[in-house]
């Protein structure tokens, strides 16, 4: 028997990743980068167990039984064991894998990136595979590739027909920029209607605006970007940001059938930081949106407090009492002044827009769980849980 327990992040797009060239190699029509987000918030859990006793590999997630068929977990599976250093008895034995996640799947969240890449980091101890990682995680998920690393991380388009050049590299570790902080506000947590893989496909098979942006936008932006967070230039940072955010949902709405994943809590976000941008006279925060509602916020450290103070004001919880309405870093909120509030200009919402608020930071990448206790898998390689 052989067990490995690994966590792994979720990681948020500043450029974003939307289209493939190659739908079965899972290839990018553009660079891409991403900030991995601190595991203590926003993590996959991951336990695999090896066994000759095992008859068929079986796989749990989020505490129910799924298909081990699944293609893209087979894709992963088939890169890992080509790389395997083992003997050749253990590389029969089959598998058991539990997984989970602290936060809702399918919604936008980043799910799927921290997902696979957790499942490729846990597979790679187990099976001892050596070296880059991100291609075996993409194979499962593309922005999984960028969740193998910790801090900023740029993704790779590459050029090579069979994929061998499309991988990540870290940019900056997190402690590079220690005072950029992350507000992912959550607008709704359901699964979305229309999957991140289905929107892109129809995306890149109709929208000459995708063309467009991955031949002439994103090479100069993805380059520019990486030189902001070199020089810790948040304006130019949030400035990049914003625009390719909203240029990633004009190519969803310029796809047949479009793809709507913002919803007018979305847009009245949108539409508050831009009034608090321009209030403040410089750019203070930036946000993003993924293949979903939920909107998400990237400031520095010393602009939390009234941040969180601006959307205590226009977006109020329906108790402000309900602790679990901000979660992860302990925050705290300033009131608005009158002055800022006069010159923002913007009617308040009713209570109840938001869902929740978590706090983050920019974290590290996968980390392996030496603890028997931490394991998803009892001895007997069924999950502990159920």
């Amino acid at each position: 028997m052989s067990i490995v327990t690994c966590i792994a992040p979720v990681n948020i797009a500043v450029i974003k990743y939307w289209g493939k060239r190659d739908e079965q190699l899972i290839l990018p029509v553009n660079d891409s980068i991403s900030a991995s987000l601190d595991t203590n918030q926003l993590c996959a859990k991951t336990t695999i167990m090896a066994s000759p006793d095992f008859d068929v590999d079986r796989i749990w997630l989020n505490g129910r039984e799924e298909s081990i068929n699944n293609p893209r977990l087979q894709n992963c599976l088939r890169e890992v064991r080509k790389r395997a250093q083992l003997s050749p008895e253990m590389e029969s034995w089959k598998l058991h894998i539990c997984s989970k996640n602290n936060f809702p799947t399918a919604a936008g969240l980043a799910s799927s990136a921290a997902g696979y890449a957790c499942l490729s980091a846990t597979l790679a101890k187990l099976y001892k595979v050596e070296g880059d990682i991100s291609t075996i995680a993409r194979s499962g998920s593309g922005s999984a590739c960028r969740s193998v690393y910790g801090g900023f991380v740029r993704w790779y388009a590459g050029t090579d027909p069979n994929g061998s050049d499309s991988i990540a590299k870290q940019i900056a570790p997190p402690s590079h920029w220690p005072e950029m902080r992350i507000l992912i506000l959550v607008v709704n947590d359901e699964r979305k209607k229309t999957s991140s893989a289905l929107g892109m496909k129809n995306s890149v098979l109709t929208s000459e605006l995708l063309k467009y942006r991955a031949e002439h936008c994103v090479p100069k932006r993805v380059e520019e970007m990486q030189q902001a967070i070199m020089d810790k230039n948040f304006e130019k940072f949030a400035e990049l940001m914003i625009k390719d955010s909203n240029q990633m949902h004009a190519v969803c709405l310029d796809t047949t059938p479009p793809c709507f994943y913002l919803n007018n809590v979305s847009f009245g976000i949108i539409d508050l930081i831009h009034a608090y941008n321009e209030a403040s006279k410089c750019v203070k925060v930036g946000y993003t949106n993924d293949a979903g509602p939920n909107t998400v916020l990237y400031l520095l450290e010393k602009n939390v407090p009234e941040v969180l103070g601006l959307l205590d004001y226009y977006f109020p919880s329906e108790s402000m009492k309900n602790v679990e309405y901000k979660r992860g870093n302990p925050p705290q909120s300033f009131p608005l002044s009158k002055e800022l509030i006069s010159k923002i200009n913007r009617e308040k919402n009713q209570p109840g827009h938001l869902k929740y608020i978590i706090h983050t930071r920019v974290g590290d990448g996968p980390t392996y769980l030496e603890n028997p206790r931490e394991h998803l898998l009892d001895s007997k390689g069924l999950p502990v849980e159920l």
